[in-house]
């Protein structure tokens, strides 16, 4: 596969919320399709009973992004700080490799995460001892807002295309 081949139109993929809930928070988001039929991910994150944090994951799926250098992602947001995250193994709560972003408020723009700047994560925390990102084993993708950045969000993300090497 050409690396510049591959294109994911985010609003086509099955996006589910998971939230700081499973531990006891507040925060809630959602999934929808935006009026230009890009993913809206938006919500409201707060930092009660020790909460902090809202996610939005894809279904399972298997994604070969080989070839690539990483992502390019289209999307328009609110200036907070958000991160992708990606999934290389079958379980739902394994190591994610995540990169972090800014998303500019108001226009579209274009944010290049080559793969180095995938870190391995587990449940917020660094695994240093974690195999480095194989791109073409990607089961899950997912977007988070965390971070302590307390009120509302919304970040719109309308394609992942490949990052030429």
């Amino acid at each position: 596969m050409a690396a510049a081949a591959f294109v994911v139109h985010a609003a086509a993929l099955h996006w589910q919320p998971v939230d700081d809930v499973v531990m006891g928070g507040r925060s809630a988001s959602s999934a929808q399709v935006s009026a230009r039929g890009a993913l809206l991910f938006e919500g409201v994150v707060s930092l009660e009973n020790g909460g902090g944090f809202a996610s939005v994951r894809s279904g399972p799926a298997r994604h070969d992004f080989s070839g690539a250098a990483g992502f390019v992602l289209r999307l328009r947001g609110d200036g907070k700080r958000y991160r992708l995250s990606l999934r290389t193994e079958a379980p739902f709560d394994g190591v994610q490799y995540q990169a972090s972003f800014t998303a500019p408020a108001g226009d579209w723009t274009l944010v290049e995460l080559p793969w180095q700047r995938f870190e391995a994560r587990f449940r917020g925390r660094s695994v240093p001892e974690a195999p480095p990102l194989d791109p073409s084993r990607v089961q899950w993708l997912g977007l988070l807002i965390g971070d302590r950045q307390a009120g509302r969000f919304s970040l719109e993300l309308e394609t992942l295309q490949a990052l030429p090497p």
